[in-house]
């Protein structure tokens, strides 16, 4: 039996919601702390980190190692995936929908098989299994 590979990551947080700010840190990859506040997070993205944010990397990745095995498994194994995840967070209601989108360079492959495969990486991925609490798109390009 396999045994679970554990990531760990954790945050420090001063002070109430509004007015307060804390770090959160990448520990197993030790990339990095990284900042986080409320503002942030519900008024103007872009001076710190959000967990929408984090929740866009981590599924971004993870779709795109899905897909890439997919293609590989058929026989079209990719050149180049670049893809992009947009996760929606509203005050009041939490994450609303999150928007894949994917380009490829894949050799010998039709635009509907890529297309396919795209959607069953993202049904499939640990991540999207994850999320499935809220809707998930995807746009799918053959570059």
């Amino acid at each position: 039996m396999p045994k679970p590979i554990v990531n760990k990551a954790s945050t420090t947080w001063n002070g109430d919601l509004f007015t307060g700010s804390g770090t959160t840190t990448l520990e197993t990859s030790g990339a990095g702390t990284f900042a986080v506040n409320w503002e942030a997070r519900a008024e103007e993205s872009g001076s710190a980190t959000t967990p929408e944010e984090l929740i866009a990397s981590a599924h971004a990745t993870c779709f795109t190692m899905q897909f890439s095995n997919n293609l590989k498994e058929n026989g079209t194994p990719p050149t180049t995936l670049q893809t992009s995840a947009e996760v929606s967070f509203e005050v009041g209601k939490g994450i609303t929908g999150i928007a894949l989108s994917v380009t490829g360079q894949v050799d010998g492959i039709s635009a509907d098989d890529f297309t396919r495969l795209a959607e069953a990486a993202k049904a499939d991925c640990p991540v999207s299994q994850a999320l499935k609490a809220v809707d998930i798109t995807l746009t799918a390009t053959l570059g």
